[in-house]
């Protein structure tokens, strides 16, 4: 069975994302494998469109998997809407470091749209935001789930929730469709910088374009979880 290596926020962060994707070569010997990015590819770290061109190449050539984040969403809004300011350029959310990221490779566009490949764009619009692995039980998604509707949540829902009532996964309702589930997810930055590991959900966003490592978790059949760091 599939051993699946699921890699946190990345957020433009090449050279962690470089470190952790070795330690994973390194770590496989061998075993049959799937690398899962939970989304947040981009924003606030400086090489944003090379990580996309990284998840792209490994989605293409090896099969990996790459859920869509809520900063996937935020420039695809500000794309669509031909947005020049805005919630996306902000300091807080790190658009500007994407755009500059492009613009150091494709030159620097009358407007910030032109400077962004349009392939990258049509790749990210296409991105599912939620894998399973039913067999497994294993829910793959960048935000979290909603334990009430559960696996009929919504996009939006999945990429962006924080909701105590996901948080607190101790106290999810009594539903068949959450029985022996684990749910994988990033989104929330972790106080400590560790991985937050729950009953029936793990955090893997460390913070790595805060200071923290960049993340992933190793899933195993018949193992419990273990992690690996790029710091």
């Amino acid at each position: 069975m599939t051993v699946y290596y699921a890699i946190g926020d990345v957020h433009g962060e090449k050279a962690k994302l470089d470190d952790l994707l070795a330690q994973i070569a390194s770590d496989v010997g061998g075993a049959d494998h799937r690398i899962v990015f939970i989304g947040d590819l981009i924003d606030r770290g400086a090489e944003s469109r090379t990580v996309v061109e990284t998840a792209m190449r490994r989605n293409a050539q090896e099969g990996a998997i790459v859920i869509r984040g809520n900063h996937e969403e935020l420039m695809l809004h500000a794309y669509e809407r031909d947005e020049t300011i805005g919630l996306y350029h902000g300091a807080m959310n790190g658009g500007d470091e994407t755009i500059a990221s492009y613009k150091a490779v494709n030159g620097s566009a009358d407007h910030w749209r032109d400077a962004i490949d349009a392939a990258h764009v049509n790749w990210m619009r296409n991105l599912p935001t939620m894998h399973r692995d039913q067999e497994r039980g294993l829910v793959f998604v960048h935000g979290g789930i909603d334990p009430k509707a559960f696996p009929n949540d919504s996009d939006e829902l999945r990429m962006w929730t924080r909701s105590e009532r996901f948080f607190k996964s101790s106290r999810w309702p009594d539903r068949e469709e959450l029985k022996n589930i684990l749910v994988v997810h990033g989104h929330t930055p972790t106080e400590d910088f560790e991985p937050d590991v729950q009953p029936r959900r793990i955090n893997v966003d460390t913070g790595a374009c805060f200071g923290g490592p960049l993340t992933a978790v190793v899933l195993a059949p018949g193992e419990r979880p273990r992690f690996l760091h790029a710091r």
